[in-house]
């Protein structure tokens, strides 16, 4: 009996202490970046960013008790706090206050027993901040990529995630915690959370830590709570005239006049106001690409026939330096979307197909700006793209408009010719394309990028001054086209433009869709291996296609058998993928592949084939065999499946490319 009394004395909890206000405001000011991270995250994505920054900032403004001389009691005085550490209770308490404010804005509203989610929600008055819209800084795709995922679970999974990842509570204190915040199911809740992927990737933290979800990422701070309680009319007549001056310091300059697109400025940087007058803008004289040294975007002459509309440049930087919420902003991957550190260089500014474009170099990437012609409302973009390593071939020509299927381009300074040709078709010589004064092509027909009919695939053949030899481009989906060459890795790849690169291009084309918008550089193509067929079925080759991008990883490989075919342009069979691999590169030439094939008469084999490194094939699995060569044929049936290895000359292993 005693042994039972002492053990039942010693698991009850020991009531906790009350929480005063002093100690809550003191845990609000010492975490208040992450109790409005907090409750950013967990607020209904519906809210849109900038409503959710500024509702999370008064969540977490709110979370208070009543009353100077109130005591509350904390529900779950042995919560854990972030990094493992038991909570605050301070922290806990104003954490649990902000979890469930935040959970409340996405359920429906009710009087008494009868729920009105039939009712539009209208956004509450408070709080406002006149003429500004707040968005925390972007990241990159990861952050993207989870925050879609979030914003497919309902709140109270949002918040197990949350509370689990940012937090990093253990599982039954996150049950705890939602359940004292008023969830109905928070088991259902975890469950759901568990269903949000993280995207794949090494990384020393959370990425909910990024800068992505950082809604004080503009240093906002709260000010003093204390007094603003004790003098409300003061407080509010003190925001409005902040939010007034933070108007005004945003404006350059009295003769600037509105910013177009552009979210209304926070700061007053040095570097960041220079990048933002047009007048320092690095204009590049006509003929300085004559003599200069490099020959890239930096010699680029600024041209267009609105170079001299301050205006528009005016407007163009503004919202680089701070897009608005209505404007669409890309990058291609890898690509930095943020503003420019000083005076860009011009490179284009004029109206091409009903549009005002401008066209901008900071030395690390090409800005396209494009807004209706004359800066009349409707949709603005905001482009940008890598080009950080770029040479004379990949400075040749970059995107200005793409539209109805067809896209101009403007043209290096030092570009004679440029004729499109149909790479589907080996012998096509193509069509000379006229440009105006200023390089700007006539429209060129788009490839099918995403689309599942591929009819024809336009290339561009640019013709250089001083002998260089020509190069070819396609279009990806991107501001600069790609380069296409041919050739083995270990020498130097040449541009596709001989008969034999442009027979095996010509069955390639319609597989570059596969590596399109990934932000490519150049992509490059070469026979490893060529195949007698059985049966007298010609010949075929195998082909290695390598898609090399502007950031280094990225890079895709795909594997081709290309049977002898009726038309020139008839795709090749792809027999592996893969990405982020060294293989079909400079760094690994050792290539080994398999397919089924099906025979003129009806007879299905097993062909195989590796790159000059490999000694003999084997096949075992549903298929046996094996060959002293680098290429392997035998017998097989439809369906079958074989694993494939090799020996290398050298004795290693090689596995097929996957």
């Amino acid at each position: 009996m005693t042994s039972q009394t002492l053990s039942s004395s010693a698991s009850s909890p020991v009531p906790p202490e009350p929480i005063d206000i002093e100690q809550a405001e003191a845990a609000l000011i010492e975490h208040y970046p992450r109790l409005v991270r907090l409750g950013y995250l967990v607020l209904p994505p519906a809210l849109g960013r900038h409503r959710r920054v500024l509702t999370a900032h008064a969540l977490a403004q709110r979370s208070l008790p009543r009353g100077r001389a109130a005591t509350e009691t904390p529900p779950l005085p042995t919560q854990r706090g972030y990094g493992g550490r038991t909570a605050d209770p301070g922290y806990a308490y104003v954490r649990l206050r902000v979890l469930r404010a935040a959970l409340t804005a996405e359920r429906p509203r009710r009087i008494g027993r009868w729920e009105l989610s039939w009712l539009p929600r209208v956004p509450p008055p408070l709080p406002q901040v006149l003429g500004l819209r707040l968005f925390p800084r972007s990241g990159g795709a990861d952050e993207l990529a989870l925050d879609q995922a979030l914003c497919t679970v309902s709140g109270a999974a949002r918040a197990a995630y949350v509370l689990r990842d940012l937090e990093g509570m253990a599982d039954a204190d996150v049950r705890k915690l939602l359940a004292a915040a008023g969830v109905d199911d928070p088991h259902a809740a975890l469950t759901e959370a568990n269903g949000v992927r993280s995207p794949a990737g090494s990384r020393d933290r959370s990425l909910l830590e990024s800068v992505e979800f950082d809604p004080c990422s503009l240093q906002a701070r709260p000010t003093d709570l204390m007094r603003r309680r004790q003098h409300g009319r003061a407080a509010i007549a003190a925001v409005a005239a902040l939010a007034v001056c933070g108007l005004l310091l945003g404006l350059p300059g009295d003769t600037w006049g509105r910013d177009g697109a552009a979210a209304p400025a926070y700061a007053r940087n040095p570097a960041a106001q220079r990048a933002l007058d047009p007048a320092k803008l690095h204009q590049v004289r006509p003929a300085a690409w004559q003599s200069s040294a490099r020959t890239d975007f930096s010699a680029w002459p600024a041209r267009g026939e609105l170079t001299g509309d301050k205006e528009l440049l005016r407007r163009a930087l503004a919202v680089w330096a701070r897009p608005g919420g209505q404007v669409n902003v890309t990058a291609t991957p890898g690509t930095q979307a943020g503003p420019a550190a000083g005076p860009a260089q011009l490179l284009y500014a004029g109206e091409v197909d009903g549009a005002s474009v401008v066209l901008l170099h900071d030395g690390l990437r090409v800005v396209r700006y494009a807004e209706p012609r004359g800066g009349e409302k409707g949709p603005v973009g905001l482009d940008f793209a890598r080009t950080d390593t770029a040479d004379t071939a990949s400075s040749t020509a970059v995107l200005l408009t793409r539209s109805d299927g067809n896209a101009r381009y403007l043209t290096a300074p030092w570009v004679t010719d440029v004729t499109v040709l149909n790479l589907l078709k080996p012998g096509d010589d193509g069509r000379v394309v006229k440009r105006r004064e200023d390089g700007v092509t006539d429209p060129v027909t788009s490839p099918p990028l995403g689309q599942q009919r591929c009819g024809v695939w336009p290339a561009l053949r640019i013709t250089a001054q001083g002998g260089a030899k020509p190069y070819l481009l396609t279009d990806l989906g991107e501001l600069t086209p790609a380069r296409l060459t041919h050739g083995a890795p270990d020498a130097e790849p040449r541009d596709a433009l001989g008969s034999a690169a442009r027979a095996s291009l010509a069955r390639t084309a319609c597989h570059l869709s596969t590596v399109s918008g990934g932000g490519v550089r150049t992509v490059n193509s070469w026979v490893f291996a060529e195949q007698r067929l059985p049966e007298g079925d010609g010949k075929a080759s195998w082909v290695c296609t390598r898609a090399e991008t502007w950031r280094g990883p990225g890079s895709r490989v795909l594997a081709q058998f290309q049977a002898p075919g009726k038309k020139p342009g008839t795709p090749g069979a792809v027999t592996a993928q893969a990405a982020d691999s060294p293989v079909c590169g400079p760094r690994d030439q050792r290539v080994l592949s398999g397919v089924l094939w099906k025979s003129s008469e009806g007879d299905w084999h097993l062909l195989a084939a590796g790159s000059e490194p490999v000694a003999s094939i084997t096949a075992t699995g549903g298929v046996t065999g094996s060959s002293d060569e680098r290429l392997l044929a035998v017998p097989a049936k439809k369906g079958a499946q074989a694993e494939l290895s090799a020996t290398l000359k050298d004795g290693g292993e090689l596995g097929p490319l996957k």
